[in-house]
């Protein structure tokens, strides 16, 4: 079951729910791609409808942001919980090393990807890195047949929203990879050049409030989540 929230179609599905469809799409025939909108994802969608079909057109739509769950919560259409993207990309990294199927990594600055591949194989034994490239490309087809020829079995897209949705909506299927994953910022995360909020912030759903905290440029961003609610409550 899908909850819609300002256009955009979540699936009502907790951490274990999604992570078990994750997994049941990796080993289906063709190509599927999953998408973790938060609130700031949700406001670029109202603003642009090819963000928004590529967005509902995914296999899973997870609610990453505290912002969504009390949107949800305000239209009377609850969701189960909030999954976060980079939580639910290091479980099925996890299972893909578990399972003997392998990744490719695309997206942020120069360096990363590679780091991040070294990163994740020491975390968890047995994982194939097909391969990686940072985010600056022209063609993006030129990058899906990177993946394609790699033979990845699951790829993570981390180019930023909506680029990355679109991306994906597009190119999935060239790319030959089972599961596609649009996950943002998570490749700097896995390779150490930035931080997750510490586990007080994560578990009191402030997150947003560390990252502002360590990086004030963000502010611009941040306001798209009062915007959110208040578009929200507009709609309630």
């Amino acid at each position: 079951m899908r909850i819609n929230v300002l256009g955009v179609s979540f699936d009502n599905v907790t951490m274990a729910e999604a992570t078990a469809r994750g997994r049941e799409l990796l080993g289906a025939d063709g190509a599927h791609y999953v998408v973790t909108p938060n609130p700031e994802i949700v406001e670029a969608c109202r603003a642009d409808a090819e963000a928004m079909a590529a967005v509902n057109g995914a296999s899973l739509v997870l609610p990453d942001g505290i912002g969504v769950i009390y949107g949800a919560k305000m239209l009377k259409t609850p969701l189960k919980e909030r999954v976060p993207g980079i939580e639910f990309g290091t479980a099925m990294i996890e299972y893909c090393a578990r399972t003997g199927k392998s990744v490719y990594l695309l997206g942020a600055k120069l360096g990363v990807a590679e780091q991040a591949a070294e990163n994740l194989k020491q975390r968890f034994d047995g994982l194939t890195v097909a391969g990686t490239h940072d985010g600056y490309f022209a063609d993006d087809a030129e990058a899906a047949a990177w993946i394609r020829d790699s033979g990845a079995d699951m790829a993570l897209i981390c180019l930023g929203a909506p680029k990355q949705e679109k991306f994906m909506a597009k190119y999935g299927e060239a790319t030959g990879a089972k599961l596609l994953l649009g996950l943002g910022g998570s490749l700097d995360v896995f390779a150490g050049v930035a931080q997750r909020a510490p586990a007080f912030y994560v578990n009191h759903n402030l997150e947003w409030f560390y990252r502002l905290m360590k990086n004030p440029s963000r502010i611009g961003r941040m306001m798209k989540l009062p915007l959110f609610l208040v578009h929200v409550a507009k709609e309630k």
